[in-house]
């Protein structure tokens, strides 16, 4: 990561690292940039950087958006493979919407259990369990409307938003007194993901916040 002027600026493989998602993850949600509202890059040295505080805001606004996962079926056997009109309708969907994220798959849309050569094209299998644990991570972005809400700028409204992550500085802190404020960082990365100098920079937050 790169400080320029008191912001810390992240390439690609910086936000890898930080959130935790795959290239594959980060690749597609900068692919649907206009429909999700991603942040714009900086050019650094020829390479793109983000914001990290703005991708941050930005990224828990994205995951917090309202989803109707209402339509999703989640009876029958979770490990059973099932074909495209089978996914269809565990998903409450259209079948050409499996061919479109065949050709086009969404954020995290899971890899096939098995693939079946037909004449013309290839069959892919996936289970019940793969689906539901698509549509539950609010990365794929299943359930919700197209576009970038409506009102103020979304980046704006992360901003004035609380951070359940500083909630969760503040709970660690006040369960360890004595601990070193990087000791508590590297014990929330990995119990929540994401790097430790994140971890640190909201326990600064929640300190802040207590003193207020």
């Amino acid at each position: 990561m790169k400080t320029i002027e008191g912001r810390t600026w992240a390439s690609r493989e910086d936000l890898i690292e930080h959130s935790g998602y795959s290239r594959d993850t980060l690749s597609k949600l900068w692919r649907d940039r206009r429909t999700n509202g991603h942040p714009e890059p900086r050019d650094i040295g020829g390479v793109m950087h983000w914001d990290v505080q703005v991708w941050d805001d930005w990224f828990a606004e994205h995951c917090k958006r309202p989803r109707d996962l209402s339509g999703v079926d989640r009876s029958g056997d979770p490990d059973e493979p099932l074909p495209p009109a089978g996914q269809a309708r565990v998903l409450g969907v259209d079948p050409a919407r499996i061919t479109q994220y065949t050709k086009n798959p969404p954020p995290e849309w899971p890899k096939p259990v098995r693939t079946e050569q037909l004449t013309t094209r290839t069959r892919e299998y996936r289970t019940r369990a793969q689906l539901w644990a698509w549509v539950d991570n609010p990365v794929s972005g299943f359930g919700t409307k197209g576009g970038r809400p409506s009102g103020p700028d979304p980046k704006k409204r992360a901003a004035k938003a609380p951070d359940p992550r500083v909630r969760l500085a503040a709970e660690a802190l006040a369960a360890a007194p004595g601990r070193k404020a990087g000791e508590v960082a590297a014990a929330l990365a990995e119990r929540h993901g994401q790097s430790v100098d994140t971890w640190k920079r909201l326990i600064t937050q929640a300190r802040k916040q207590a003193q207020q």
